[in-house]
Protein backbone atom coordinates (compact mmCIF):
# COMPACT_ATOMS: atom_id res chain seq x y z
CA UNK A 1 0.00 0.00 0.00
CA UNK A 2 2.90 2.41 1.03
CA UNK A 3 4.53 2.12 -2.58
CA UNK A 4 1.20 2.52 -4.10
CA UNK A 5 0.79 6.03 -2.21
CA UNK A 6 4.63 6.70 -3.29
CA UNK A 7 3.56 5.92 -6.72
CA UNK A 8 0.53 8.52 -6.45
CA UNK A 9 1.99 11.06 -5.08
CA UNK A 10 4.55 11.22 -7.26
CA UNK A 11 2.80 11.04 -10.54
CA UNK A 12 0.66 13.82 -8.86
CA UNK A 13 3.36 16.08 -8.31
CA UNK A 14 5.01 15.50 -12.07
CA UNK A 15 1.47 16.13 -13.41
CA UNK A 16 0.89 19.43 -10.93
CA UNK A 17 4.52 20.58 -11.39
CA UNK A 18 4.48 19.92 -15.52
CA UNK A 19 1.71 22.40 -15.55
CA UNK A 20 3.16 24.96 -13.60
CA UNK A 21 6.51 24.69 -15.85
CA UNK A 22 4.50 24.58 -18.88
CA UNK A 23 2.67 27.92 -18.02
CA UNK A 24 5.74 29.86 -16.74
CA UNK A 25 7.59 28.80 -20.16
CA UNK A 26 4.68 29.41 -22.20
CA UNK A 27 4.80 32.78 -20.82
CA UNK A 28 8.28 33.42 -21.39
CA UNK A 29 7.90 32.26 -25.24
CA UNK A 30 4.58 32.85 -26.35
CA UNK A 31 2.64 35.35 -24.25
CA UNK A 32 5.04 38.16 -22.79
CA UNK A 33 6.99 38.29 -25.96
CA UNK A 34 3.36 38.83 -27.73
CA UNK A 35 2.50 41.34 -25.75
CA UNK A 36 5.59 43.26 -25.77
CA UNK A 37 4.79 44.07 -29.51
CA UNK A 38 1.11 45.64 -28.11
CA UNK A 39 1.35 49.67 -27.16
CA UNK A 40 1.06 50.46 -23.71
CA UNK A 41 -2.66 50.39 -22.90
CA UNK A 42 -2.98 47.00 -24.40
CA UNK A 43 -0.38 45.64 -22.61
CA UNK A 44 -1.20 46.76 -19.28
CA UNK A 45 -5.20 45.77 -20.05
CA UNK A 46 -4.05 42.28 -21.17
CA UNK A 47 -1.93 41.55 -17.65
CA UNK A 48 -4.41 42.71 -15.48
CA UNK A 49 -7.09 40.46 -17.51
CA UNK A 50 -4.88 37.35 -17.09
CA UNK A 51 -3.95 38.15 -13.37
CA UNK A 52 -7.88 38.00 -12.68
CA UNK A 53 -8.70 35.03 -15.23
CA UNK A 54 -5.69 32.82 -14.13
CA UNK A 55 -6.89 32.05 -10.33
CA UNK A 56 -8.78 29.55 -11.36
CA UNK A 57 -9.03 25.81 -9.94
CA UNK A 58 -6.78 24.85 -12.95
CA UNK A 59 -4.00 26.87 -11.91
CA UNK A 60 -4.45 26.37 -8.03
CA UNK A 61 -4.10 22.18 -9.06
CA UNK A 62 -0.69 23.34 -10.66
CA UNK A 63 0.09 26.07 -8.17
CA UNK A 64 -0.96 24.40 -4.55
CA UNK A 65 -0.54 21.15 -5.60
CA UNK A 66 3.31 20.99 -7.28
CA UNK A 67 4.22 21.64 -3.34
CA UNK A 68 2.19 19.39 -1.51
CA UNK A 69 2.72 16.70 -3.93
CA UNK A 70 5.70 16.83 -3.91
CA UNK A 71 6.42 17.69 -0.23
CA UNK A 72 4.03 14.22 -0.09
CA UNK A 73 6.17 12.36 -1.94
CA UNK A 74 9.45 13.45 -0.24
CA UNK A 75 7.83 12.09 3.09
CA UNK A 76 6.55 8.92 1.78
CA UNK A 77 10.09 7.81 0.03
CA UNK A 78 12.40 8.57 3.56
CA UNK A 79 9.82 6.63 5.22
CA UNK A 80 10.41 3.67 2.79
CA UNK A 81 13.90 4.26 2.15
CA UNK A 82 13.94 5.09 -1.31
CA UNK A 83 17.20 6.14 -1.46
CA UNK A 84 17.67 5.76 -5.34
CA UNK A 85 14.57 8.73 -6.20
CA UNK A 86 14.38 10.61 -2.62
CA UNK A 87 17.34 12.98 -3.45
CA UNK A 88 16.04 13.74 -6.71
CA UNK A 89 11.72 14.70 -5.41
CA UNK A 90 13.79 16.39 -2.50
CA UNK A 91 15.87 18.51 -5.15
CA UNK A 92 12.83 18.93 -7.04
CA UNK A 93 11.15 20.40 -3.28
CA UNK A 94 14.02 22.77 -3.59
CA UNK A 95 13.71 24.28 -6.63
CA UNK A 96 9.79 24.31 -6.60
CA UNK A 97 9.87 26.27 -3.29
CA UNK A 98 12.79 28.44 -5.04
CA UNK A 99 10.08 29.38 -8.17
CA UNK A 100 7.64 30.28 -5.05
CA UNK A 101 9.31 32.54 -3.64
CA UNK A 102 10.18 34.45 -6.58
CA UNK A 103 6.41 34.35 -7.60
CA UNK A 104 5.75 35.73 -4.01
CA UNK A 105 8.58 37.86 -4.26
CA UNK A 106 8.55 39.47 -7.52
CA UNK A 107 6.10 38.45 -9.39
CA UNK A 108 2.96 38.60 -7.48
CA UNK A 109 3.68 41.63 -6.15
CA UNK A 110 4.20 43.54 -9.29
CA UNK A 111 0.87 42.17 -10.68
CA UNK A 112 -0.62 44.01 -7.94
CA UNK A 113 1.18 47.09 -8.56
CA UNK A 114 -0.32 46.60 -11.80
CA UNK A 115 -3.87 46.01 -10.78
CA UNK A 116 -3.63 49.40 -8.41
CA UNK A 117 -2.86 51.06 -11.57
CA UNK A 118 -6.67 51.07 -12.36
CA UNK A 119 -8.73 50.92 -15.25
CA UNK A 120 -6.28 50.99 -18.71
CA UNK A 121 -8.67 53.68 -20.36
CA UNK A 122 -8.40 55.94 -17.06
CA UNK A 123 -4.39 55.17 -16.74
CA UNK A 124 -2.63 58.77 -17.81
CA UNK A 125 0.61 57.08 -18.12
CA UNK A 126 0.67 53.73 -19.21
CA UNK A 127 3.91 53.56 -20.23
CA UNK A 128 5.02 54.31 -17.02
CA UNK A 129 3.16 51.62 -15.55
CA UNK A 130 4.55 49.59 -18.30
CA UNK A 131 8.17 50.25 -17.73
CA UNK A 132 7.47 49.58 -13.93
CA UNK A 133 5.98 46.21 -15.08
CA UNK A 134 7.46 44.69 -17.77
CA UNK A 135 11.17 44.08 -17.71
CA UNK A 136 11.39 42.86 -13.86
CA UNK A 137 8.27 40.73 -14.12
CA UNK A 138 9.45 39.26 -17.75
CA UNK A 139 13.48 38.77 -16.46
CA UNK A 140 12.05 36.89 -12.98
CA UNK A 141 9.02 35.21 -15.08
CA UNK A 142 12.77 33.68 -17.07
CA UNK A 143 14.12 32.42 -13.58
CA UNK A 144 11.19 30.51 -12.64
CA UNK A 145 10.50 28.94 -16.17
CA UNK A 146 14.10 27.63 -15.80
CA UNK A 147 13.61 26.61 -11.95
CA UNK A 148 10.36 24.82 -12.30
CA UNK A 149 11.75 22.98 -15.90
CA UNK A 150 14.39 21.86 -13.65
CA UNK A 151 11.89 20.79 -10.94
CA UNK A 152 9.85 18.45 -13.49
CA UNK A 153 13.23 17.47 -15.13
CA UNK A 154 13.88 16.06 -11.27
CA UNK A 155 10.58 14.86 -10.81
CA UNK A 156 10.98 13.12 -14.17
CA UNK A 157 13.94 11.14 -13.16
CA UNK A 158 12.51 10.24 -9.64
CA UNK A 159 9.81 8.12 -11.14
CA UNK A 160 12.14 6.58 -13.78
CA UNK A 161 14.61 5.76 -10.43
CA UNK A 162 11.83 4.69 -8.42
Amino acid sequence: MTELFQNLSLLAATIALGMMAGLFTAFSYAIMPGLARTGDRTFVHAMQRINVAILNGWFGFGFAGSLIFTAIAAVLHLGAGDRDALPWIIAALVLYVATLAITFRVNVPLNNELDRAGEPGAVTDPGAVRRRFEATWVRWNHVRSVTSTLALGCLAWALLQH
